[in-house]
């Protein structure tokens, strides 16, 4: 249909060549840049709430006090810190509580999975086990460390059932005392990974598990075939979360517990940067402790980004 103009009806509602390629090149760069601008108030509060103080530490640990309040510029602070024998038992003990997490992981997971098979009482099981979770870590750690004591809750009840022989000053002793610390945060710790991992199990396909049951698949057969790898993710994330939490968490039980004894067989980095920074009031060297476990904790995050791209490519589009 032509116009009086002597022009098609669609020649007439077609829009300019050049209006037509300036919209959608203006419209993909605010596409483009839109969810930047979304992030940046966080991106800045976070820059300035954590950022600041990172380069502040690790400003700090490379400077050295010296006679008449002069400060010097190296890393003699990192030299000192690696060379002291309390640093290196703090450690140690800190890669001691790092074993509770496949311990944790593992029970978690296996719990999950019995509650998940709707057994009779599983609201009240999943209460009893969740509940020590909410408790706070020091009431926790005051009511242990009378159970653990020589003459504690655990040592009576040995003594009654006739087990007295093995009875034990469970925090008197250097050789039990972490081991203690190591019972009580799994404990109270596992409950969050059974509701985790049971909230993830809440999107697994109810079919799978019918599949193997009708092909005669155990409950062991089950979960290595069907709940691990839908939990894989999860899994990771858990561990991932607790290793930092062993390493940079745990200052509440060993604080309220052991205070770091007997015979400082119980400290952990935390309590070595806390008494260096508010007892011995050398910041230097708190400081440099804080790098070399933030140094670790990141580490400990490349890993988890490298499991989370293999687990990726496991799951598949």
């Amino acid at each position: 249909m032509r116009t009086r103009s002597g022009k098609s009806s669609r020649d007439v509602s077609r829009p300019y060549p050049r209006t037509g390629r300036r919209r959608p090149r203006a419209r993909s760069l605010l596409g483009r840049s839109a969810p930047y601008l979304f992030i940046a108030p966080t991106g800045i509060v976070i820059a300035i709430v954590f950022g600041y103080p990172m380069v502040s530490v690790v400003w700090d640990s490379l400077h050295v006090p010296a006679l008449m309040g002069e400060t010097s510029f190296g890393i003699d602070n990192y030299t000192s810190v690696l060379a002291d024998p309390l640093f290196r038992s703090a450690l140690l003990n800190n890669l001691r509580l790092f074993t509770v997490v496949p311990v944790m992981t593992a029970l978690a997971v296996v719990f999950a999975a019995v509650l998940y098979e709707k057994i009779v009482g599983s609201r009240f099981y999943r209460f009893v086990v969740f509940l020590p979770y909410v408790i706070a870590v020091p009431v926790v750690g005051i009511v242990f460390s009378y159970v653990w004591q020589k003459n504690g809750l655990l040592n009576q009840g040995l003594n009654e059932a006739g087990l007295s022989g093995i009875t034990h000053d469970w925090l008197g002793d250097g050789r039990t005392a972490i081991w203690a610390v190591w019972f009580v945060i799994l404990w109270q710790q596992l409950g969050f990974g059974v509701v985790l991992f049971l909230a993830r199990l809440g999107s697994l396909d109810v079919g799978l598990i019918e599949a193997a049951q009708l092909d005669r698949a155990g409950w062991w057969r089950r979960l290595w075939h069907v709940v691990l790898p839908h939990l894989a993710g999860t899994i990771e994330f858990f561990v991932t979360l607790s290793l930092i939490n062993m390493l940079s968490w745990v200052f509440n039980y060993v604080y309220v517990m052991t205070g770091g004894g007997p015979v400082r067989s119980t400290y952990v980095l935390e309590l070595v940067i806390f008494n260096s920074a508010f007892q011995d009031n050398q910041m230097n060297l708190a400081a440099a402790v804080s790098v070399v476990v933030l140094l670790v904790a990141a580490v400990i995050l490349t890993v988890q980004a490298a499991l989370r791209r293999r687990v990726e490519r496991m799951e598949g589009p």
